[in-house]
């Protein structure tokens, strides 16, 4: 193959989140200006932001945006792009748009669309890779789609069999079948499953490498006959076939199989006249046999640990290639160094079969830190739509030994700030720290041998815990407080002309509820009242949501954030949404008509004199509170009854918060 030099001015990258701005941040220190395309649910999305132009391209469902080729054509026009950059997913395993760009006179970042054609498929892949003389997991990929020729093959494959659909990916349309019995309901459920995800129904079948590790090798080739590899990564943890944390290189790797399995890569690669970046993925066997899997025509999610090990930027090679260039390196040019784990931090409720989740992202405060990396599109204030993959960010950390690595990610993940939609943040410090992990010695069923239901459930408050959630939620108040009220001088945050005051709560987690009382007597030591249990916690450190506590003997870290009604914290790496039911926040629910009684000012309520149902009328004497030494009479706005007291006598209120409700009859 030859090439004529193609300088590239402008890429457009048709995609969304960290991968588009992933991309951007190569071509700005390359000096290429970018153009970022965007549906409506994104407009104000970090990748727009970032780019030099940006283009709305239509409604927030893929199918109206980010999968209409035309749009996304007409943008580049628009903008006067010469190039266009797919990332990974949405439409960068599409040959039809690869073959169009091309013939639209742009540059397409990534493969030809005859490689993405035939790799796209997994019976013919698997045919071309057997021609090859590429190791395959024995199977069938035969024309023949019939019923009665799929159950007559996995019978002569033997049990467990995988069946597979042949085009797509990400777990959809494959089932695992142990024995005879179950091959023809799986048959039916993963040709359904798969016609349904991919317009195409065909399957292939192959024997079940039991509990393999996956391993993956990146391959890069040009346009001047040269392919290369750049060591492997093992993506053995995975849920619902999935990758969920990532890492390189392979924990078992060794010299012989390295060299073993990147020659059979690139000989993948040579075979369908590769160019750009591209992933060969294989089946580890625990005696060290490896099996072809598939091939991803494109830049993968995991790509960073690569870079870290290799200290190439695979973005530039991509940009580098498409331009004509030689890729510059030949194979031994190519040296791993370090070791580098990534893992994916989703919007998902791993307390409900990891069901993605949505919602505002309240707070996302990162680790600035040697060998600490984030990749992500998304920013604090921002929503998670149900229109897109629920990956938030993927946090990558790097370290001299695997070991190192592994070590500083729990670090990173512990101390990243992030509130608002449920996540799997505690789950990866789990997986992390689970004996099998540490060892290396796990497979692709590490997650199913490793938690059961209740490891998975949500983490229980126990004594200690409510008394940091419970400090964590006072300091937030008062801070809130005093940034609404600039004059309440900071001693009298926690005293007045008494004593130190004990302030109530009542943490509502989940279904549970907990009264309790905070006291501090002087800074930085709190006593927290749980019935008859006193728990004294003192502040060793404290740095916007990030807290360090120490209390019987022991340490805690902890974030914190306090969103509305909603305090988000974590204690040690376990994470915890409460509300106090007594104090609320009433800033959202103020309705300007005197139903909602606040406190005016930070102080502490010296007397009550209304109950629930009581009637009122306008003037009435409803609460006396003292702040700078001085009491307060607050009166009646509207007559009405009593619909709910949510303070007591003795316990201290900040600025704004609601003390009593009342029915004025009025809807």
């Amino acid at each position: 193959m030859s090439s004529v030099k193609n300088s590239i001015r402008k890429i457009l990258i048709a995609n969304r989140g960290e991968i588009a701005c992933r991309v951007m941040r190569t071509a700005r220190d390359l000096g290429i200006r970018t153009v970022a395309v965007y549906s409506e649910a994104d407009a104000d999305a970090p990748h727009v932001q970032m780019a030099d132009e940006a283009v709305l391209i239509g409604a927030s469902p893929v199918g109206q945006s980010y999968l209409v080729a035309e749009k996304i054509l007409d943008a580049a026009k628009q903008t006067g792009a010469d190039a266009i950059h797919p990332g990974y997913g949405f439409l960068s395993e599409n040959a039809e748009f690869s073959a169009t760009v091309e013939k639209a006179g742009l540059t397409f970042i990534g493969p030809t669309a005859e490689a993405i054609d035939l790799m796209g498929n997994k019976a013919a892949a698997k045919r071309r890779m057997i021609e090859a003389g590429v190791p395959c997991v024995p199977g069938y990929e035969g024309e023949d789609q019939s019923d009665k020729v799929l159950l007559a093959e996995g019978k002569k494959i033997g049990f467990p069999v995988m069946v597979k659909a042949a085009a797509g990916g990400g777990g959809r349309g494959m089932r695992l079948v142990d024995g005879a019995d179950g091959l023809e309901a799986a048959i039916s459920t993963a040709r359904s499953e798969a016609e349904n995800a991919f317009g195409s129904g065909e399957l292939i079948l192959e024997k079940a490498i039991v509990k393999p590790r996956h391993v993956e090798i990146q391959v890069f080739a040009d346009t001047h006959g040269n392919t290369i590899h750049l060591g492997e990564r093992d993506c053995s943890v995975q849920r619902r076939h999935q990758k969920v944390i990532e890492e390189a290189p392979c924990p078992v790797m060794t010299d012989t199989l390295r060299a073993d399995m990147g020659n059979a890569a690139v000989e993948a690669a040579k075979s369908i006249n590769y160019r750009g970046a591209g992933t060969v993925e294989f089946l580890l066997d625990a005696d060290g046999s490896f099996y072809f899997l598939e091939m991803n025509t494109r830049l993968q999610v995991e790509h960073p640990v690569t870079e870290e090990v290799t200290g190439l930027d695979l973005v530039a090679l991509q940009i580098k290639v498409a331009e004509g260039d030689t890729l510059g390196l030949m194979q031994d040019d190519v040296t791993l160094s370090g070791h580098s784990i990534e893992v994916r931090l989703y919007a998902e409720d791993t307390t409900n079969g990891f069901l993605p989740s949505t919602g505002t992202v309240a707070c996302f405060e990162q680790v600035a830190r040697d060998g600490v990396r984030y990749d992500t599109g998304i920013r604090g204030g921002q929503d998670i739509t149900p229109f897109y993959d629920p990956m938030i960010a993927k946090l990558i950390t790097t370290g001299p030994t695997r070991e190192a690595a592994r070590k500083l990610m729990v670090e990173a993940l512990t101390d990243t700030a992030l509130f608002g939609p449920k996540t799997n943040r505690d789950f990866l410090i789990a997986c992390l720290e689970k004996g099998d992990f540490i060892s290396g010695d796990f497979s692709t069923a590490f997650i199913a041998e490793n938690f059961t239901e209740a490891e998975l459930a949500a983490p229980e408050a126990d004594a200690t815990a409510l008394a940091i959630l419970a400090v964590r939620h006072f300091i937030c108040d008062h801070q809130q407080a005093r940034a609404r009220a600039m004059n309440v001088p900071q001693g009298l945050v926690n005293f007045t002309s008494d004593d130190a005051l004990r302030t109530p709560y009542k943490l509502a987690i989940g279904e549970d509820e907990t009264s309790l009382s905070v006291r501090s007597k002087k800074p930085r030591h709190y006593s927290v009242h749980i019935g008859d249990e006193v728990i004294d916690l003192t502040i060793e450190a404290h740095s916007g949501t990030h807290m360090v506590l120490a209390g019987n003997g022991q340490q805690f870290t902890s974030q914190a954030y306090l969103h509305g009604e909603t305090l988000f914290a974590t204690i040690d790496g376990a994470s915890y949404r409460c509300s106090n039911m007594l104090m609320r926040n009433a800033a959202a629910e103020e309705t300007g008509d005197g139903s909602k009684v606040t406190a005016p000012m930070h102080g502490k309520i010296i007397d009550l004199f209304v109950k629930k149902g009581d009637a009122i009328s306008v003037g009435d004497r409803l609460a006396i509170i003292e702040a700078m030494k001085m009491q307060h009479e607050i009166l009646a706005s509207v007559d009405g009854t009593v619909d709910d007291v949510l303070v007591v006598a003795d316990a201290q209120v900040a600025a704004d918060d609601l003390m009593i409700s009342i029915d004025t009859g009025e809807e």
